[in-house]
């Protein structure tokens, strides 16, 4: 009997054929025809689809994968959609690649800046034979906020509404029964300067003291300078 253990990693090359307007970085989403539409590929354990680089990746191919593999990348914002050339899968017969641990292909940055209340979403995948399965954890142990969806079978990990105590390294743990490999990442937290107080409009006559406060929130701590017509204003004695 023939064992088919062999894994595929397909990249996802597209141009657009006009200028596209300017677009947020989640604007592009990607997906995979499998030999003709609308048949798509269905993200499990094995198949991934990464929606940082459009790539494919099959952890452990099987007899049900051979066929053309045509990468679609869609612009939510313009409503556009173009698609890449076919892409074949034939299974080799030159050999059989047997049972080996869990190697992650694709990864979260070591350190991602975090605005105050946008969403964030960490990939992570592993090729191996057998098909790893990816968890996840904080490495301060704490335990995920009810808002954080772990999406298992397709390895990623989303963080809505993100806050201060959202911060923190996070661990991706891809396992079979070869062994474990893992990667960590920090989430770090930040949020523009809000002023909480401002100066009023005010009158005064001549030779008469004024004193402005200005006070803001944010994560660094802001830094403070003033400004008349434009210029900035120098300390004096």
């Amino acid at each position: 009997m023939t064992s088919f253990s062999f894994m595929m990693h397909v990249k996802c090359h597209f141009l657009f054929s006009s200028t596209p307007t300017p677009f947020l970085p989640t604007a592009l989403t990607f997906s995979w025809i499998f030999n003709e539409y609308p048949s798509f590929v269905k993200q499990d354990v094995r198949r991934f689809v990464s929606q940082e680089t459009g790539n494919l990746y099959i952890a452990k191919v099987e007899p049900s994968d051979v066929g053309n593999y045509t990468c679609v990348v869609t612009n939510t914002v313009t409503k556009t959609r173009v698609h890449g050339p076919p892409t074949p899968l034939i299974l080799r017969t030159d050999g059989v690649m047997g049972e080996y641990e869990p190697k992650i292909e694709v990864q979260f940055p070591e350190v991602v800046q975090v605005a105050k209340g946008s969403t964030v979403k960490l990939e992570c995948f592993a090729l191996g034979n057998p098909a790893p399965s990816i968890t996840w954890r904080r490495v301060d142990v704490m335990p995920f906020a009810r808002k954080v969806d772990m999406r298992k079978v397709s390895g990623v990990l989303e963080i809505p509404y993100f806050q201060q105590e959202d911060a923190g390294m996070y661990e991706c743990i891809a396992e079979n029964s070869k062994g474990r490999n893992s990667v960590q990442g920090k989430l770090s937290f930040y949020a523009p300067p809000q002023l909480i107080e401002k100066p009023q409009d005010m009158q005064k006559p001549i030779d008469d003291s004024l004193v402005w406060e200005c006070t803001a929130t944010g994560k660094p701590k802001p830094s403070y300078r003033w400004m008349k017509n434009g210029e900035n204003l120098e300390p004096t004695e």
